[in-house]
């Protein structure tokens, strides 16, 4: 079975490496980006044509939320447009796709678990860009699993709790939002949960939401980093009015992951476990 990653050299994409290597699964391929340019139709056609993978998974993405707001273009290119060629070269190919999405697709105004079945409403140009890649996605190719998630965070690349730590170290004095409700996933956990779906051989395709358990709050979730951490920061809570951006975030954004546990019989992690299991990594 071969197994070809495309955003290899993102957060998610290094988790796989990591995940894949601890787990001894055979078949991964992490090709350069020169090669594996997911708008570089071409360059993509060689790649599959060399590698003749079983699956792809797709972790590029353009996740820069609040210069989406001004960047549309790139954005729903990097978004829509190259899932589509994706979806289009493994439907030619006979190849099973899995494309991470997230839980921006929501517009998060009711205190509900969003489910697969929910209709998506994004609220701002990234969500509504990663939501037309799973149409685009869906509409070519029916042996698709699309995986949304949300809040991700590693020891690898830039993320929440790597600025947490080291603002913190910096500063006596944090003012983090309080009232912007989720779940933050351990992109290794995520990692994992992928591996597991080509592992399981089941094709139940469609989309399916996986985050770590529990619900937080920004403010809490950064509590959480500097007790584990023993980093003495005094952090404040301040509504999201206080600290106003380019894009609009959902208020409320956990999601139900039932379908995944059920279909894949899979145990999921607790954000505060997972995360300390990720701080131990930093130190």
């Amino acid at each position: 079975m071969k197994i070809l990653v495309l955003g290899a050299s993102g957060q998610l994409g290094s988790c796989l490496k990591k995940a894949g290597s601890i787990r001894n699964f055979d078949g991964l391929i992490f090709p350069e980006e020169a090669v594996s340019n997911i708008l570089n139709t071409e360059a993509l056609e060689l790649l599959f044509d060399l590698e003749k993978p079983n699956f792809v998974i797709n972790c590029a993405a353009y996740t820069a939320v609040d210069k989406a707001e001004d960047d549309v273009d790139l954005c729903r290119k990097v978004n829509k447009d190259g899932p589509g060629i994706i979806a289009g070269l493994c439907q030619e190919n006979g190849a099973t796709l899995i494309h991470v999405s997230t839980d921006f697709v929501f517009e998060g105004n009711t205190v509900d678990l969003a489910k697969e079945t929910d209709v998506a409403n994004p609220i701002n140009i990234y969500g509504l860009t990663k939501l037309e890649g799973e149409q685009v996605v869906a509409q070519q190719l029916a042996a698709h699993f699309i995986i949304r998630t949300s809040w991700l965070y590693s020891e690898f690349g830039n993320n929440f709790v790597k600025t947490m730590l080291k603002l913190g170290a910096d500063r006596d004095e944090l003012s983090v939002i309080a009232d912007q409700i989720g779940t933050p996933t351990y992109a290794v956990d995520l990692a994992n949960a992928i591996l597991d779906i080509i592992e399981s051989g089941k094709t139940e395709y469609g989309i399916y939401h996986y985050s770590n358990e529990g619900v937080t709050s920004w403010y809490d979730f950064a509590k959480g980093i500097f007790d584990i951490s023993k980093t003495e920061v005094n952090v404040l809570p301040i509504p999201t009015s206080a600290y106003p951006t380019r894009a609009v975030r959902p208020k409320f954004s956990v999601m139900d992951k039932t379908k995944y546990k059920t279909t894949f019989s899979i145990t999921i992690p607790y954000w505060r476990d997972s995360l300390e299991k990720c701080i131990s990594q930093l130190e």
